[in-house]
């Protein structure tokens, strides 16, 4: 994509990457408003909440560069351009990404892309959903007897394989935060089964933080069937662990199956 260069003295390429946060402009950071008060460009991702982009100058451009499979203009080489071309000739790029855009979100590689060109950089952390979401369920990560450290996972690779660390992860007591999987969700519970781990609570949380945030829990052999029945569909992400039966909804799971335990 070729720009028209602005019209502007002694620009000053910058390039700042700030996490948006999960979704909630609210959670957004202070650092974050004031960087983005002194944007020459705005690029932002799908995801994060558009009421940011007020804060803003107004007049200058706001670009969208939402990942979709399908279009090639938001691969990400085509974005790393696109951030370096507005640097040189905008000045000042807020390249806003959900969550943290150095957790499961390739931050590094635009940073990488600018700083190959000698663009100076600067990273804002934000709350990532693989934390933040479960936090305001109430759900912990990490608690007495029940979690002694949690894991965060990638669903799927590059191919589109399941990660081969969730094997690996299966078989710990850890807290399993597991992102980019809701579409496989089955399969992954089938890995959690394997390790004879069917009762373990299970929560999926669909656009965390948003107002039209969706929650199913269950355990891990019921979890998929929830998750059909709840229409609960990406962004999501899911978290398996025994920190999971503290959340509301597992109280009367936790009933159905001590009833079950009784009976015998």
């Amino acid at each position: 994509m070729i720009l028209n260069k602005v019209e502007k003295a002694n620009i000053e390429p910058k390039i700042t990457l700030i996490g948006a946060g999960p979704g909630d402009p609210d959670l957004f950071s202070l650092k974050g408003v004031k960087a983005l008060k002194t944007a020459d460009v705005v690029l932002y991702d799908a995801n994060v909440n558009e009421a940011l982009l007020c804060l803003a100058p107004d007049g200058i451009p706001k670009v969208y560069v939402g990942k979709r499979s399908d279009d090639e203009s938001f691969s990400q080489e085509a974005v790393n351009k696109l951030i370096v071309d507005y640097a040189l000739n905008y000045g000042h790029v807020v390249r806003l990404k959900s969550g943290d855009p150095f957790f499961f979100a390739k931050g590094y590689e635009e940073i990488d892309a600018a700083e190959s060109y000698s663009i100076p950089t600067e990273i804002i952390p934000g709350i990532s959903s693989a934390t933040g979401a479960p936090s305001l369920q109430k759900i912990p990560m990490i608690y007495k007897d029940l979690s002694e450290s949690f894991w965060a996972v990638t669903g799927t690779n590059s191919k589109g394989e399941i990660s081969e660390d969730l094997y690996i992860a299966a078989k710990t007591k850890a807290t399993i935060v597991v992102l980019n999987g809701i579409e496989k969700v089955r399969e992954i519970a089938a890995i959690f089964q394997a390790e004879n781990k069917g009762l373990l609570p299970v929560a999926v949380i669909q656009n965390g933080s948003s107002p039209n945030e969706k929650i199913a829990v269950g355990t891990v052999e019921t979890i998929a069937e929830v998750v059909e029945d709840k229409r609960i569909h990406a962004p999501a992400l899911l978290v398996f662990g025994d920190v999971v039966s503290l959340h509301p909804q597992f109280q009367p799971i936790r009933d159905f199956y001590e009833t079950i335990a009784n009976e015998y």
